[in-house]
């Protein structure tokens, strides 16, 4: 008996049949995507990713990308408005719940509590892991980096470790123009994955070092 595929992967297969039916000229002058005959070229979180201009399949030199990138991929290059722009004024992702009318998770819990204790005595690594990831230096925090989500669109990761009185805090930063780009809940998973991302370089970082 075969095993019947996940729920993620019958969405990714069905968001690669809707992404067939945009028009790629459009994609590729709104973002300067580079490109050829087989596939647009997309770097998201410092890692290059492929879309088979036939098939919609999104992958990378690791094999096909999982949930997370795939659906934030193609929102950006399906959904996006068609003149959004990065303003470069970076506002915390919280307050742009106030224009979707959502209610986002409190800290320390929901979706990102878990990196928050993963980060926690491990700054060093943490900042190295954001260089890696072509980070720069920016704001305040025990570990503050503005980090090229896409290439387009930067955002802002600012963590605090834990004191005696005070547990530790991850804020995340957005372009004000960011949902011109992507819808709320895609925010969510372009975050998700790049936090995954920064902890699993963070953990390479401290394995590798002497």
């Amino acid at each position: 008996m075969q095993n019947r595929p996940s729920n993620y992967e019958v969405m990714k297969l069905q968001m690669a049949q809707e992404f067939l039916k945009y028009d790629q000229d459009k994609m590729i002058e709104k973002f300067r995507l580079a490109h050829d005959d087989e596939n647009l070229y997309v770097r998201f979180a410092a890692r290059d990713y492929a879309v088979d201009r036939a098939t919609g399949r999104v992958f990378s030199a690791l094999g096909d990308a999982d949930y997370n990138v795939t659906m934030t991929i193609y929102d950006v290059l399906c959904y996006s408005k068609p003149h959004c722009a990065a303003s470069g004024r970076l506002v915390n992702m919280r307050s742009i719940s106030s224009i979707q009318g959502s209610t986002p998770a409190q800290e320390g819990d929901g979706l990102f509590g878990g990196f928050e204790k993963a980060f926690d005595g491990h700054c060093i690594a943490l900042a190295d892991a954001c260089e890696a990831l072509n980070g720069v230096a920016e704001g305040k925090g025990d570990v503050a980096y503005r980090i090229p989500l896409f290439d387009f669109l930067p955002v802002m990761v600012q963590f605090w470790e834990s004191d005696d009185e005070f547990p530790a805090s991850l804020q995340l930063f957005v372009d004000e123009h960011m949902l011109d780009f992507m819808h709320y809940e895609t925010v969510w998973f372009a975050f998700s994955h790049l936090l995954r991302r920064l902890q699993t370089e963070m953990e390479r970082i401290e394995t590798e070092r002497p």
